[in-house]
């Protein structure tokens, strides 16, 4: 085994990183977020090795990623050509990779569960035809949406993360959520009141709390969907309200029409669950309708799942035109329509809502407040027919027993008091600060928007494999969302999904640069 303990590449002085000490008894190689120590008890090899075999269990390099080069990675982490090879070796012995002549080295489609990780993501059962045919196992891709969603986990403070889809920590209003709190949890004022226990002290009612529906059928009469408080449910987030009416509204094999683009999570849930996915192209003003048409007659799908409004990942917006033949197709098809609404809070009241205009026949409407409240405050909501009501409730309780009353209540408080108006107010009018500059500085990296930037994401043309730069720039810091993961073929793809919030710093375009041209 070779290894170079006793020298190491000389590197220009303007990118010799600072934290590195000249002392040779100590010398540190920087790895992302870890260190490459001279002075350890492992040598460079076992721990670069070590480096790469954590991102595959930790689910960060999925089956099919491709390993930077030998000579990219010895580049990027400061080592020798020999180190990195070595590495591989060990790797290959692990059984984590596959060398593959004249190509490289690749994430191997491996049980990973076996090297103490969780098991390896379902795939996905895709149906692109008008006539049925069995589906053919896909690879997932090197960054999937769980890859995605363990980054948020794992993102490095020093690196705002493109490829995230919430708000920046300093955009929330922390005073708001604190004083909402404290007026929950404040005593009772009367003396009748004063001996009963608080509510949150106990499980939460089925439906939700009674407070929080009564202030969110106001809410939804803002955007012209008529809810009464007894046609909505809450729960845990509106991810956890999309699970609720999926599990209770569909069986394993049946046909599910999604967005292609679309949410990555959404395809991995719904594959989990059993579905076969019927993906219909989105563009500027929404479903290609003919392929729609097309596969509706072909595989009588039971539902559509989408997003009106602020399309993730395009950001675009369903017309009026559209939103009419839409539903004209779910009533002479016979499915239902899944509508996610969770940027309702970045959006203007006016545009237009499937719900609003079937008023809540064939839609189930579903939005949340994670995206602008905070992360962790994981209230959902779905406003359905009333005849659907009491099944989603069950299925609700089977899994979740009840949702969070305190948290509920005071989401109820910031609704009732305005807070939560003028809090999406102030937040609006940053993104839109925020975009302008976005905008400026993707345009002069040489990067195309291929719909108008709008909301919170912008969805570009990178001219170059994003797949491939996802995971060249992953041992930089930057956490990004290629393309690829929002197509359910998971197709090689030179689109990438930024966050107009966390895109404003000149050094990720700076970083984007280098690594294109890499």
């Amino acid at each position: 085994m070779h290894d170079d303990a006793t020298s190491a590449p000389t590197l220009p002085r303007a990118r010799r990183p600072a934290e590195i000490p000249a002392a040779p008894a100590a010398v540190a190689v920087a790895v992302g977020a870890a260190l490459l120590a001279r002075s350890a008890s492992r040598t460079l090899a076992e721990q670069l090795a070590a480096h790469y075999a954590a991102r595959i269990r930790q689910r960060l390099l999925l089956p099919g990623a491709r390993l930077p080069s030998v000579r990219e990675s010895a580049r990027r982490h400061r080592v020798s050509p020999s180190t990195v090879v070595a590495a591989y070796d060990q790797l290959l012995a692990q059984g984590l990779v596959e060398a593959k002549r004249q190509r490289g080295f690749f994430v191997r489609g491996v049980d990973i569960a076996s090297h103490g990780a969780p098991p390896a993501a379902p795939h996905l059962e895709i149906t692109t035809e008008t006539t049925q045919r069995p589906a053919t196992p896909l690879r997932p891709p090197p960054v999937d949406a769980t890859a995605l969603i363990r980054g948020m986990f794992a993102a490095d403070a020093q690196h705002p993360a493109p490829g995230l889809g919430t708000l920046p920590a300093e955009w929330l209003d922390a005073a708001m959520l604190q004083t909402a709190l404290r007026r929950v949890m404040a005593p009772a004022k009367s003396a009748s009141a004063s001996h009963q226990p608080s509510s949150y002290l106990h499980y939460g009612e089925p439906a939700g709390d009674t407070r929080l529906r009564h202030a969110l059928s106001h809410r939804l009469a803002d955007f012209g969907v008529p809810a009464s408080p007894a046609q909505i449910v809450t729960a845990n987030g509106a991810t956890h309200a999309l699970d609720i009416c999926s599990r209770a509204l569909l069986a394993p094999g049946d046909a599910v029409l999604v967005d292609e683009p679309g949410w990555s999570v959404e395809f991995a849930r719904l594959t989990q669950l059993g579905m076969r996915l019927l993906p219909v192209p989105r563009g500027v003003d929404g479903p290609d309708l003919a392929a729609m048409a097309a596969l509706a007659q072909a595989h009588q799908p039971r539902l559509y799942v989408t997003c009106s409004v602020l399309h993730n990942p395009t950001g675009v917006s369903l017309g009026l035109a559209a939103a009419h033949q839409v539903l004209r197709l779910a009533e002479q098809h016979d499915f239902r329509i899944l509508e996610d609404d969770t940027y309702a809070h970045l959006a203007p009241a006016h545009a237009p809502r499937l719900s609003a205009l079937d008023g809540l026949r064939r839609t189930i409407y579903v939005s949340g407040f994670a995206k602008i409240l905070a992360p962790g405050w994981r209230v959902g909501f779905m406003a359905a027919p009333a005849d659907l009501v009491e099944r989603f409730v069950d299925v609700k309780l089977l899994g979740t027993l009840t949702t969070p009353a305190l948290l509920e209540q005071a989401v109820a408080v910031c609704l009732e008091q305005g807070w939560l108006r003028r809090h999406s107010e102030r937040v609006i009018a940053r993104l839109g600060a925020a975009r302008t500059r976005t905008v400026k500085l993707a345009l002069a990296a040489g990067c195309r928007f291929v719909t108008p930037p709008a909301g919170l994401f912008g969805w570009v043309d990178t001219g170059v494999d994003t797949e491939r730069l996802a995971t060249d720039m992953l041992d930089d810091g930057w956490l990004l969302a290629p393309g690829t993961v929002f197509f359910p073929n998971r197709q090689p793809s030179t689109l990438m999904r930024i966050n107009f919030a966390t895109t404003q710093d000149p050094r990720f375009w700076q970083a984007f640069e280098k690594a294109r041209e890499g």
